[in-house]
């Protein structure tokens, strides 16, 4: 349950930080993610031992115009990829002992049949957002209540969310730029891999799909007229992850676009997301800074699939065991600054 910390907790805190057998501030960014930790499980004994991640899947009319540089087929491919065990993601997750959950949320063509795979599809993939809206309000809002089911399940502590979708860097521009007010070219990057000629084209299309609604909008709407059902499913998932009190590792540009829209349409919700990386993507860097939100990690990264998350794992886990095992000044006998 989302809660906030009182004056007196936060000040606890700081004292605890302060007392650790180090010179005050020392640990830099990892104190203050360990206080981040400390409040979100409202404890100075934050309990970080487990983590799951999930991607979520599904396909984008948008597709179809050329906003990428992959076929959509490559959507699918990729399930069974993750499936398999065989993407970057897996590889990860499998090195840090983190467990992985795949989910169909509106791949196109005929569902998907593997014992493995959580079908909670929405559709066949949404419209093609350049014409129209990408899908219902009804399809938005079903999208929106599986993610916070999925968010909410489970025991572990930590949440790391990562999505595919052939179009879905177009996607999160759209919603980013139309709820924070941004043109959309401020925020369009090369995806996966576009040439120049392929760049101008995807701007040029995204312009005309931004041309069709007002400068801004609320997440709700945004989601509705932009969204993919693997990234509204994804802000619902971390909508439910953060009322269940689990910390939600954040991480590159799509997720982020997630997270700005349940911010919009949670606000507090934010309290429980950790930042995990600066995407190499163009429009990240803009979304993080009007967010104020400060990555853990800037690696050059844009691949999505949770990998950026996972990686900031390590650093949280770290941060949690520090604020509870470190010895203070007092229980070790070492003498304090003077």
């Amino acid at each position: 349950m989302m809660t906030t910390p009182n004056e007196d907790f936060q000040t606890s805190i700081q004292r605890a930080l302060d007392s650790k057998t180090k010179p005050v501030g020392s640990l830099g960014r990892i104190e203050g993610l360990a206080a981040q930790l400390a409040k979100i499980q409202n404890t100075l004994l934050p309990i970080i031992a487990n983590c799951q991640l999930t991607i979520f899947a599904g396909d984008h009319g948008m597709a179809a115009a050329g906003v990428s540089a992959y076929p959509q087929d490559v959507t699918r491919q990729m399930v069974s990829n993750f499936l398999a065990g065989g993407a970057a993601a897996n590889v990860f997750a499998r090195t840090l002992g983190v467990d992985v959950q795949v989910v169909d949320c509106g791949v196109a063509g005929e569902p998907m049949d593997h014992p493995a795979l959580l079908s909670l599809r929405i559709g066949a993939g949404t419209a093609n957002a350049i014409n129209g809206p990408a899908m219902t309000g009804d399809e938005r809002d079903q999208a929106l209540a599986n993610g916070r089911v999925i968010g909410a399940k489970g025991d572990h502590h930590a949440a790391c969310f990562g999505e595919m979708g052939i179009g879905n860097t177009s996607s999160a521009s759209l919603m980013a730029a139309k709820i924070l007010g941004f043109p959309v070219g401020a925020l369009v990057g090369r995806g996966t891999g576009l040439d120049g000629d392929g760049l101008q084209k995807k701007q040029a299309l995204l312009e005309t799909a931004a041309g069709r609604t007002p400068e801004k909008l609320h997440a709700d709407t945004a989601l509705m007229e932009y969204g993919g059902f693997e990234i509204v499913t994804m802000a619902g998932a971390m909508l439910g992850a953060a009322e269940a009190g689990k910390i939600v590792i954040v991480d590159g540009f799509i997720a982020t676009a997630a997270a700005l829209c349940a911010r919009d349409i949670v606000p507090g919700c934010e309290r429980s997301f950790v930042y995990a990386h600066r995407s190499a993507e163009a429009g990240h860097a803009c979304v993080l800074d009007a967010l104020d939100a400060k990555p853990l990690l800037d690696l050059d990264m844009r691949l999505g699939e949770g990998t950026g998350a996972l990686l900031a794992w390590p650093l949280i886990q770290a941060a949690a065991a520090m604020l509870r095992d470190m010895a203070s000044f007092d229980s070790a006998g070492v003498s304090g600054p003077a």
